[in-house]
């Protein structure tokens, strides 16, 4: 149980480090760092959807499953391609994509503050406020009243910061109470032996 907890922070702390140095690059290369997500999400998608229309061209059978994936594949490779040609159209909606993955992320992280809160932390209400403030920032990227490009994926990158490391801390927290909990637990167990 405790290798699992130990590999469970060690991989909610990568991706919480991840989030906070994306968040950095967004700042710092705020132009070049948006049109780079559109070219590759246009590219990939484009590929895809030329993939499936070449198994489909090049099979012998022609069954329902396969003429399915290939109208997929001309839709997939129609959306790739029209955002390789108008990439800023994608990026105009990037903030309310971003936005609804920090409210959720925010969410996630309230409830692990109430989580806190159960197991009797002082501090509960500061991871509290951290994961709603998460939630409000998600918020103001969902209905965006910036009109500036750049300015928007700077205030993501920020807010992603802020995400990185506010998420850190929490699952600092979350797993210490949990190591503090199975301290208890294997204390009393021990007690409980001696006393046999």
């Amino acid at each position: 149980m405790a290798d699992f907890l130990k590999s469970l922070k060690a991989n909610y702390t990568i991706s919480a480090a991840v989030c906070a140095l994306l968040g950095l690059v967004l700042v710092i290369w705020p132009g070049a760092t948006s049109q780079i997500i559109c070219m590759l999400l246009g590219g990939v998608l484009l590929a895809y959807g030329i993939l499936q229309i070449a198994i489909y061209l090049f099979n012998r059978e022609r069954t329902i499953v396969l003429q399915g994936m290939m109208l997929l594949g001309i839709v997939f490779a129609v959306i790739g391609l029209w955002i390789l040609l108008k990439p800023e159209m994608i990026i105009v909606a990037v903030p309310v994509i971003v936005g609804v993955l920090i409210v959720i992320h925010g969410l996630h992280n309230v409830v692990q503050a109430l989580a806190l809160k159960k197991d009797g932390y002082e501090n509960w209400w500061l991871a509290f406020v951290l994961g709603m403030l998460t939630v409000i920032f998600g918020g103001v990227l969902i209905f965006n009243p910036f009109k500036a490009i750049e300015l928007v994926v700077r205030i993501i990158g920020v807010f992603l910061i802020y995400d990185g490391v506010s998420d850190i801390w929490i699952l600092s927290r979350v797993f210490k109470v949990k190591r503090d909990k199975e301290r208890i637990i294997d204390a009393s167990f021990v007690d409980i032996e001696d006393e046999d």
